[in-house]
């Protein structure tokens, strides 16, 4: 009699449990399908990146970019691009360029390009530098770009490449200032090994 009691008992807390459960299944939705979250990827460009951003990463971007596709814009496209560039997808970065008008792709480059620049300024060109390959594949002579890109190889020891880029930087950027000595110093350097 008291085994029956108690297995009935503990069945009658194995049945509360999963009703336990299921409710607050039920009540906590995952934050993407939150209606706040979706309310705050609707309206602008600018607004759908703000809301984007915390996603710009290899784990999130994909599956938050299929729920919250990016506004249809040059602008919208251009910064979904640049989520998955951050992200270091630069595959899928330039697929969505790809998919723009011929005549666009170097613009969407461009918001590409002023989304990772700050990344670039604050000395972190190797994480940059592939962003900014994909900017100068769209945008031959963005000379900032170019910069970056050649900054990058030359850390990563791709001397060739580093030359290459930080030439074209100095062919487009004619100011005497602390890019232009930096780039002719890295240049230096790249001789001296040679």
């Amino acid at each position: 009699m008291q085994r029956t009691l108690y297995l009935v008992g503990f069945g009658y807390l194995a049945v509360c449990g999963v009703v336990v459960l299921r409710h607050q299944t039920r009540r906590f939705q995952p934050p993407s399908q939150s209606t706040a979250m979706t309310a705050a990827f609707d309206g602008s460009a600018s607004q759908w990146f703000a809301a984007m951003k915390p996603f710009c990463n290899a784990v999130e971007v994909e599956i938050v970019q299929s729920r919250h596709p990016a506004p249809a814009t040059l602008e919208g496209q251009g910064l979904s691009a640049a989520c998955y560039a951050l992200a270091g997808k630069i595959d899928s970065a330039r697929a969505i360029i790809d998919r723009l008008a011929e005549a666009d792709r170097y613009r969407a480059a461009g918001i590409v390009f002023d989304i990772a620049h700050p990344v670039a300024d604050a000395g972190d060109n190797r994480s940059a530098g592939p962003i900014m390959e994909l900017v100068i594949s769209y945008w031959p002579n963005h000379y900032m770009a170019l910069y970056h890109a050649g900054m990058a190889e030359f850390a990563l020891g791709e001397a060739d490449l580093a030359a290459k880029n930080l030439t074209a930087f100095l062919k487009y950027y004619h100011e005497n200032d602390g890019w232009t000595q930096s780039a002719r110093a890295t240049l230096a350097q790249i001789a001296e090994a040679r």
